[in-house]
């Protein structure tokens, strides 16, 4: 299983990313860690703002590409409706994507 997520941060700015341990990688991002993306060691993470399940890591990164090319105002509202991301990236439907809403940020971090 494979996670395309976006986080929240400090600035109330939107990092997405997408890995195979969503848990381990939240808690990396939130504490700063050595192997956290650039970006959110110096934009501190305040919460999980959207997360999808991906069956396979080519339909992750596919994902993870298209929500960084979209404006911000685009990806609030894919944040308000995650059961629309393929409404929204219709060329993704080959692939099985699904929102998750079981993980909760305060159990990652």
């Amino acid at each position: 299983m494979f996670f395309v997520y976006m986080l929240r941060c400090g600035d109330d700015s939107l990092y997405t990313g997408f890995t195979d341990d969503i848990k381990k990688r939240i808690y990396t991002h939130y504490h700063q860690l050595k192997t956290a993306a650039k970006y959110t060691k110096s934009h501190k993470v305040t919460g999980l703002a959207a997360l999808w399940n991906c069956k396979d890591p080519t339909a992750a990164r596919k994902l993870e590409f298209r929500i960084k090319r979209l404006k911000r105002e685009q990806k609030l509202l894919l944040i308000q409706k995650p059961d629309s991301v393929l409404k929204v990236f219709p060329e993704l439907s080959e692939y099985e994507i699904t929102p998750n809403t079981e993980v909760k940020f305060k159990d990652c971090i």
